[in-house]
């Protein structure tokens, strides 16, 4: 491994004015570890919609430290390990675990997350516990982007379907809202599995490309047919699914209890879609048993699985677009996210 260089580029978000004010620093690399401490050479990130709220200091009462380094999602390679790391080792391909402190079952804080209150991955090195970082096979199929894609949407993913007792097994239906990352890799991760799938979009171009690149078993324009939910009854015949990925908040969450089978699962991620007033749900919930759970990200643990599984199954991930380091190239970047105009995911690659 080479020497390591004395400065790094790294990004701050400057202000709660949005991705503009996102800017790049020379700052000094610290080559000193603690013992129980791992510096990875930062190879790609991707972005997630939390990132875009993060710019303008919008995130649901979460707090965001001033001038924190953002974003989540890195994938790279170690370059240094302290003394007293045992499970990694100079050259092993890793990524970040979204939240170092998470080790297992639901965070105890959102102080400890990357990108919010504790700085993120934006950057050319970063500096993590052992605990805090996830293996990658040697062997891996996964590019550094669709590696990155895994930490933050992926195990999102991987939560909602599996990070519950009651967990999907094959043979089920799984209804995603969107054509988002979570939503995609849901996707992915689900028809490996043996779902029967169904997404929606207000697009029939984005509708025809997931359907025909991604081989969803069902599409449903939500423009089109406004009173999705009963599509999904017509396609479920009657009975409705058992998984809904609920990206939408508010806004759609009346419908999504409608598409739900009595005793099925809707995991609540997003909050694209509010509504002008909060939907009353008790009573729908309760006529359909339902389980609604919020599903925020997930654990070193479930991190594992999902890296097992999509290496033993060579899944792709759904990098659809790939930027530079560059200010212009991030500030664009965060446009593409904003727009709403990629199916699937963004990545930034570092260098």
């Amino acid at each position: 491994m080479s020497s390591l260089p004395a400065t790094q580029i790294t990004y701050r978000v400057t202000s709660d004015k949005g991705p503009k004010d996102v800017k790049p620093f020379e700052e000094p690399l610290g080559t000193e570890l603690d013992p129980n401490l791992v510096m990875i050479k930062v190879k790609a990130t991707t972005l997630n919609y939390r990132d875009l709220i993060i710019s303008t200091n919008t995130y649901a009462g979460i707090d965001i430290s001033k001038n924190v380094i953002p974003m989540s999602d890195a994938s790279g390679v170690v370059v240094k390990v302290g003394s007293s790391v045992s499970e990694f080792e100079v050259g092993d391909r890793v990524i970040t675990n979204s939240d170092p402190a998470r080790l297992y079952g639901h965070f105890k804080s959102f102080k400890t997350g990357l990108g919010t209150y504790a700085d993120g991955v934006l950057t050319q090195y970063k500096v993590l516990p052992e605990a805090g970082l996830v293996k990658i096979p040697k062997d891996s199929h996964l590019t550094d982007e669709e590696a990155a894609s895994l930490v933050c949407a992926g195990v999102t993913a991987w939560n909602a379907l599996y990070g519950i007792k009651d967990c999907f097994i094959a043979g089920q239906s799984v209804l995603m809202l969107g054509t988002g990352g979570v939503s995609l890799i849901t996707l992915i991760l689900a028809r490996a599995a043996g779902a029967v799938t169904i997404i929606t979009s207000s697009s029939d171009e984005k509708l025809k490309f997931v359907q025909e690149k991604y081989g969803a078993d069902h599409v449903i324009n939500y423009k089109t047919h406004p009173d999705w939910e009963k599509e999904v009854m017509k396609i479920t015949k009657g009975e409705g699914v058992d998984f809904v990925i609920e990206n939408g908040g508010s806004g759609t969450i009346l419908k999504s209890i409608a598409s739900i089978k009595i005793g099925g699962q809707i995991s609540l991620i997003g909050f694209l879609g509010q509504a002008a007033q909060t939907p009353e749900v008790l009573m729908p919930v309760l006529k359909k048993s339902a389980i609604l759970r919020g599903v925020a990200m997930g654990s070193k643990q479930l991190a594992e699985q999902l890296v097992q599984f999509v290496h033993a199954k060579k899944l792709p991930m759904p990098i659809e677009k790939t930027f530079g380091f560059s200010e212009e190239e991030v500030h664009a970047a965060y446009e593409a996210l904003r727009s709403q105009s990629v199916v699937g995911k963004i990545a930034i690659k570092v260098d």
